[in-house]
């Protein structure tokens, strides 16, 4: 007699859940995260809409007068007449870092609005005791304010050489003109005079005059070689902001700004004193204050890469080689 094998009921399957994630949760956070930046920017909030739009009202209602004297400063003074080319080029720093831009705000940085308080109190010091530049500058601390109440921190320093840079459209304050200018020019009147000495010239100086055979060569003020020196600071500052170099070059880049418009200035009286002597006393004037204008900066500009040009040959990136490595790798 067989035994009968006992029936044997398989267990139901238990059901499977899939739990999926409450809306909200972090399975839309991540999502969110990985959205278009496009899309990202559509969701702004309202606030930060709603301040941006009053502090671009409030920014054109309160410096529209510094504005526009300082349009008239750069139509009147030739030294700051290079003001119309600061805020492109400000502009064009910021799209020349695109690639560390940070990302877009997470809302207002109240932080801000310490630097733009800051600027109110400059500009109330300077209508108090009557000091015009000083208004311009709180210009650039109100831009500054106003990046990082709205931007945060972040976008703050992202941001700020372009902000920086905004100061050289800002004339400076006569007193410092004056400061800068008399020791400048000193100092173009003796490299000048031994410049031309050097080329066989009877060249002597007497205080910022140059004796000259029968002329008597005027540095005057407007030759002091500030215009040069102020185009190569911002040369030499766009030049770090764009370029990644190490520490060490670019402090020597911004020290060889000094020397590089002695140079170029002295050269410009050099020249003005050539033709005094060679062609005639109506073409070194023509060349004195129309030409030299716009031959000094584009020269100071040159002997700026000819420094660069000597740092690159001074040192050189050397590759380090593993000899073992290479042992290794080689047929035997």
């Amino acid at each position: 007699m067989k035994g009968k094998t006992p029936n044997r009921r398989r267990a139901p399957k238990a059901a499977r859940q899939v739990s999926r994630p409450a809306p909200g949760g972090a399975g839309d956070e991540r999502r969110s995260a990985a959205a278009s930046p496009d899309t990202a920017w559509k969701r702004v909030d309202p606030k930060w809409i709603a301040a941006a739009a009053a502090l671009v009202v409030a920014s054109a209602w309160a410096y529209w007068p510094t504005l526009v004297k300082l349009v008239a400063a750069w139509e009147r003074e030739p030294d700051y007449s290079h003001g119309y080319l600061v805020v492109p080029v400000a502009l064009y720093f910021l799209w020349a870092r695109r690639e560390r831009f940070p990302g877009r705000p997470s809302g207002l940085a109240w932080a801000g609005l310490l630097l733009i308080a800051a600027s109110i109190a400059i500009r109330m010091f300077g209508a108090r005791y009557y000091i015009d530049p000083i208004d311009g500058w709180s210009l650039v601390f109100w831009v500054g304010g106003v990046v990082w109440f709205l931007g945060g921190r972040r976008i703050f320093w992202w941001s700020l050489p372009s902000i920086a840079f905004l100061w050289f459209m800002i004339p400076l304050p006569w007193r410092v003109e004056r400061w800068l200018s008399l020791p400048l020019q000193r100092i173009a009147t003796k490299i000048s005079s031994f410049g031309l000495q050097l080329l066989g010239q009877p060249a002597l100086a007497e205080g910022n005059t140059i004796l000259l055979g029968d002329y008597q060569l005027e540095v005057e003020e407007a030759c002091s070689g500030l215009r040069i020196f102020v185009g190569i600071v911002a040369l030499a500052f766009a030049y770090v902001v764009i370029v990644r170099r190490p520490l060490w070059e670019r402090v020597l880049l911004l020290a060889s700004v000094l020397p590089i418009a002695l140079v170029a200035n002295a050269t410009r009286i050099v020249a003005t004193g050539l033709l005094y002597q060679w062609v005639s006393g109506e073409a070194a004037h023509k060349f004195s204050h129309d030409v030299s204008g716009w031959v000094m900066i584009p020269f100071a500009a040159a002997l700026f890469g000819l420094v660069l040009w000597y740092l690159d040959k001074l040192v050189r990136e050397v590759e380090l080689v593993d000899v073992g490595e290479i042992a290794r790798r080689a047929p035997v």
